[in-house]
């Protein structure tokens, strides 16, 4: 492969003009790339920090055939690429001096690459996240249904909100960075929340969703306070989000688990999802020479 089928910019206008169709090839695969991307799109280049975001896209023949984007936080996202393709693009990457914090994208992906960069730069990979990406095939409300109803959140509930996103973060071992101050900058600030309520009106259960991208919604996050939890709560709410999303016209509904975390995974696969693949994360010990 020629170095030069790796191609980088900062323009993310001129990213779209040449990737925006593969991207929307495969939303449901592509679901964090594309909503991403939307986020800078309709936000602004700061979206995700001052420093530029850098995109790249590996052509040949004239035909996109995988993209990647670092983000100011130094995390490199990459959608499916061949192991000999993981292995060109980290010494591209270490070549023009680009540093890196981790790694993230599909299972295979992921683990090509961090091996990779650390052949070229000596950074030493450790992984940090593991994700099942679920792709809703007929969604099927379980039996018996749930006490209560859903309902949309609106402004009135945003402190409730708040406080719920806040034990997620903690829950599941992300920054916890949400608050009255920063939601609005927070990975959820961009999130459609239901409420599934008991029929005295008190909230039990929350699911979030993303807006319909290339026909692509995701369902993010889905959680029940620890002591609500046994009741059905979860599946109902994720049930009515999923309803409501198929109803808006999208053609692909997803959500990601914890696929160490048994009772979720068989929760999703009753209501209607099926796994699509297994997506891992890799932090790095140390950078490459410099920020590009």
């Amino acid at each position: 492969m020629r170095p030069d089928d790796w191609h980088l910019t900062e323009d993310l206008d001129d990213f779209l003009t040449r990737a925006g169709d593969f991207l929307r090839s495969r939303p449901a695969l592509h679901t964090t790339p594309l909503t991403v991307i939307e986020r800078l799109r309709t936000r602004g280049a700061n979206a995700y920090g001052a420093e530029a975001t850098v995109f790249g896209r590996l052509e040949r023949r004239g035909k996109v055939r995988a993209i990647f984007y670092r983000l100011p936080s130094g995390r490199l996202s990459l959608t499916p690429l061949a192991p000999e393709h993981a292995d060109t693009l980290a010494a591209h990457l270490a070549g023009v001096g680009h540093s890196l914090s981790g790694i993230v994208g599909d299972h295979d992906t992921a683990a090509a690459f961090a091996e990779a960069w650390q052949r070229h730069t000596g950074a030493t990979p450790m992984r940090s996240w593991r994700g099942r990406l679920y792709r809703l095939g007929t969604l099927t409300p379980p039996e018996p249904r749930a006490e209560g109803r859903g309902r949309v959140a609106g402004e009135q509930d945003r402190e409730q909100l708040i406080f719920w996103c806040g034990e997620f973060v903690a829950a599941v071992g992300e920054a916890p960075s949400v608050d009255a101050d920063s939601r609005d900058n927070a990975r959820f600030a961009d999130k459609h929340f239901t409420f599934w309520e008991t029929s005295d009106g008190t909230p039990v259960s929350m699911a979030g969703s993303t807006s319909m991208i290339a026909g692509m919604v995701r369902v993010d996050p889905v959680y029940t306070p620890a002591h609500l939890r046994g009741r059905g709560y979860a599946g109902a709410v994720t049930v009515e989000v999923s309803r409501a999303a198929l109803a808006a016209g999208a053609t692909e509904v997803v959500l990601f688990t914890d696929p160490a975390n048994p009772t979720s995974n068989a929760l999703y696969q009753r209501i209607g999802y099926l796994p699509l693949t297994d997506f891992a994360a890799y932090g790095f010990s140390c950078n490459a020479p410099e920020d590009g």
